[in-house]
């Protein structure tokens, strides 16, 4: 593992004291060098999506036991791979110790209490008001970026939109930072301005070229311009020494499984989620094998391929393992699960449970998850006109569920193989015109828009 100086050293201020900084400029509050060193290679490591972040959190920790802004990392850590007990206790250490911290970090590790206590929208309140003083926060600001921060999950319809209106003011605070290279261009993509956000995502990998975040982008980017041989391309040559312990390693790999699907190589495609994505396959945090698994084998059917049943089961055991409080993204997927297993009770059951959540408020898109579980029972109940008459209305609602543009291409495709099994294949041509504005190659089994 690389440890090399990644920032700026501690340095002499006026009084004669030493400052230590971050590679950011903010001051830490520390006066162990190797615990600096140690923490910000933790921290780039965090916002590039690359592994071994315990490690360098973990040396930083032994270094200066009393360093509130390391455990409050580790706390962070914890709560992205849902190891939320671990995460309270970290996160519980950090504010114990905060008192001799500055300002800057006692509201930075509020910010990461708020996100570890569920306590979401309020963390966002915070982030918004902390950037003010102090856009060049980048960890602090990092949890409210991307599909699956805390704007992303906010379900509200214009999320897309409002997360770019939120970045584009900072940008003259980063200047070519890979790591705002990267959120910032994201956040181009999603709202259409694929363009840009490639040139950016470009950069990004051109001063990290390891930097997981920023092939993510540049794929999604592809994506968008419908370059999925470009995206096979890029990533035969990206992923051989890509980092498995990333936390984009099964989700890099899924949208790796995608382009193959989409240039017609199912075998190939199949395997890289076998060997990626599936449970017990890679150490990704538990949503991300969840909804990638699930969202995968659906799609493969969706090309025309058979059912891989037992698969579908052990997707399952793990849902049943990892989730037991409703999550937005994954409350959108586990309909797949049991529409594929043919279990109609617990379908029902699910449906219910969600549509009750929704009703009331308790969860961000509202009733969007259950909507689409019956839509994903209908279909494999062959109920053609049903999946139409539920689905039709709901697409421009799906953005509140969270997630990118690629990822909810689910319900998208779902839509069109209902109107091409049910030979209907001008309605299909028609959505395409009307809502999909990236050319899909290969989305379902006996349709292309040509």
């Amino acid at each position: 593992m690389d440890r090399t100086r990644v920032g700026p050293s501690p340095r002499l201020v006026a009084d004669g004291g030493l400052r230590v900084e971050d590679r950011f400029g903010l001051e830490l509050s520390t006066s162990s060098a190797a615990a600096r060193d140690a923490y910000v290679e933790a921290i780039d490591r965090m916002l590039a999506a690359d592994g071994y972040v315990e490690d360098c959190l973990a040396a930083a920790i032994a270094a200066d036991p009393s360093f509130a802004l390391a455990h409050a990392a580790e706390a962070r850590q914890h709560q992205l791979n849902v190891r939320i007990p671990q995460a309270r206790a970290a996160v519980e250490t950090a504010i114990a110790l905060s008192e001799a911290a500055t300002a800057r970090e006692q509201q930075h590790i509020e910010i990461i209490n708020r996100l570890v206590s569920g306590k979401v929208p309020q963390a966002l309140d915070l982030i918004r008001q902390h950037v003010d003083d102090y856009p060049r926060d980048a960890f602090a600001l990092s949890p409210a970026c991307g599909v699956f921060g805390a704007i992303g999950f906010s379900g509200r319809i214009g999320r897309e939109a409002e997360l770019l209106a939120f970045l584009e003011p900072l940008a003259t605070h980063y200047g070519d930072d890979w790591w705002f290279a990267t959120v910032h261009a994201f956040a181009l993509i999603e709202t259409g301005r694929w363009d840009r956000g490639r040139e950016l995502a470009e950069r990004s990998l051109r001063q990290r070229p390891t930097n997981p975040h920023g092939a993510h982008t540049l794929i999604h980017a592809l994506f968008e311009a419908g370059d999925d041989s470009e995206a096979v391309d890029f990533l035969d040559g990206w992923l051989p020494a890509s980092d498995r312990a990333s936390v984009l390693h099964c989700h890099i790999w899924w949208h790796y499984a995608l382009a193959l699907l989409a240039i017609g190589r199912d075998d190939a495609a199949l395997q890289a989620v076998r060997h990626n994505c599936l449970p017990g396959a890679t150490t990704s945090p538990p949503i991300t094998v969840f909804s990638d698994s699930s969202s995968f084998l659906w799609r493969f059917e969706l090309a025309g391929n058979p059912r891989e049943r037992t698969t579908w089961d052990r997707v399952r055991e793990f849902y049943e393992e990892h989730f037991a409080q409703p999550i937005v993204f994954v409350d959108a997927h586990i309909g797949l699960v049991y529409a594929a297993l043919g279990d109609t009770e617990q379908l029902q059951a699910s449906i219910s449970v969600l549509q009750e959540l929704g009703t009331t408020g308790r969860l961000p898109a509202e009733t969007t998850g259950a909507t689409l579980a019956r839509a994903y029972g209908a279909f494999v109940d062959e109920q053609w006109s049903t999946v139409v008459e539920v689905l039709e209305p709901l697409i421009p609602q799906v953005v509140r569920i969270g997630g990118s543009r690629a990822q909810r291409d689910l319900m998208t495709n779902t839509l069109l193989a209902a109107y091409v099994r049910s030979g209907r294949i001008d309605k299909a041509r028609a959505f395409c015109e009307r809502v999909v504005d990236r050319r899909p190659t290969r989305p379902v089994a006996g349709f292309e828009l040509c």
